[in-house]
């Protein structure tokens, strides 16, 4: 992959995506299953509280995390891998952790059947749990071209996710970011992102990312992928602003930190991590297992906004050989 390591511009936007998916983790943490609107109510930024500490980052970021160092030591997808990671960090036992995505790293399945085997029992694995975690994979894969980051993406969340609805709301995600940190408009591009969806979906796909659809037109809980992009791309696209966007998808309301996640990955692609606010940065923390976790064990690492930051340039860039 061709990557435009001496752009100034691609790595502040670059590291948008990831610092800017974790803050808006953070932020809407404590908000997570509260009603539409609390955030402003409160006035409470990084608060804590519903068993997070202030700027304490969720299973969102700890997966995105995951995949990205994956991706740096293998110097590629390496979707074992991949998933043996996600493996050692659900025995860890984290606070959060979606059930279906639980179920699936805990069925004792391989690798490239256990999503699939789950759908095929559950006939439901359309959740937002795909989405949550793309920032890091976004980033490596953007410079490879429109067709490569979506199949990457699609690859990617079927590992948890076996409904191909996921995996197209993945790979739309992806694309939009590509284009972000091109210096693009990830909103002007949504009608060609949408021709390379797969039939079956596009035309659901189309109608929650029309710029005249609301979250409150959702007929899914916001948990789901549908509702949950469709409400990023919405915050995206009515406000004016990198923390604006983000407040805005906290106050929706629901699942919370996942919006604000998925928000603040397309955000901070577009406004580049200087629009990250520093007093959102600064309490910010992701706590991970070690390399060998047991269930119940205290964080082996903590990392901080400094990490992350790291973290984003290092996708960005890619191997160095």
């Amino acid at each position: 992959m061709k990557r435009d390591d001496g752009s100034a511009q691609w790595l502040e936007r670059a590291v948008g995506a990831v610092l800017g998916s974790a803050a808006g983790d953070a932020l809407g943490a404590p908000y997570e299953f509260g009603p539409a609107g609390l955030l402003s109510a409160r006035g409470e930024e990084m608060r804590g509280g519903g068993g997070w500490d202030p700027g304490e980052a969720t299973d969102d970021t700890q997966m995105a995390v995951l995949l990205g160092e994956s991706l740096l030591a293998h110097g590629g997808l390496e979707l074992p891998d991949v998933f043996r990671r996600f493996q050692e960090w659900a025995a860890w036992g984290p606070k959060d952790i979606g059930l279906q995505t639980e179920d699936v790293l805990t069925n004792g399945q391989p690798w490239d059947l256990a999503a699939a085997l789950h759908f095929q029992v559950n006939a439901r694995a359309a959740g937002n749990g795909s989405l949550m975690r793309a920032a890091t994979s976004a980033v490596w894969f953007a410079p490879a071209g429109r067709a490569a980051t979506m199949d990457a993406a699609r690859r990617i969340a079927a590992l948890t996710h076996g409904d191909a609805a996921a995996w197209e709301g993945t790979a739309v995600l992806h694309e939009l970011v590509r284009v972000a940190l091109g210096g693009g408009d990830p909103l002007a591009a949504l009608p060609s992102v949408l021709d390379e969806v797969h039939p079956a979906h596009r035309e659901r796909w189309a109608r929650v990312l029309d710029p005249g659809w609301h979250p409150e037109r959702a007929t899914e809980f916001n948990g789901a992928v549908w509702p949950c992009l469709g409400s990023a791309v919405w915050a995206l696209r009515t406000t004016s602003g990198f923390a604006q966007a983000v407040r805005a998808a906290v106050d929706l309301g629901g699942d919370t930190d996942t919006v604000a996640a998925v928000t603040g990955t397309l955000a901070g692609a577009v406004y580049g991590a200087g629009a990250v606010p520093a007093r959102w940065t600064e309490p910010l923390h992701v706590p991970l297992p070690g390399p060998a976790p047991v269930r119940g064990r205290a964080p082996a690492r903590i990392l901080d906004a400094g990490a992350l930051r790291a973290l984003a340039r290092d996708l960005a860039v890619g191997p160095r050989r």
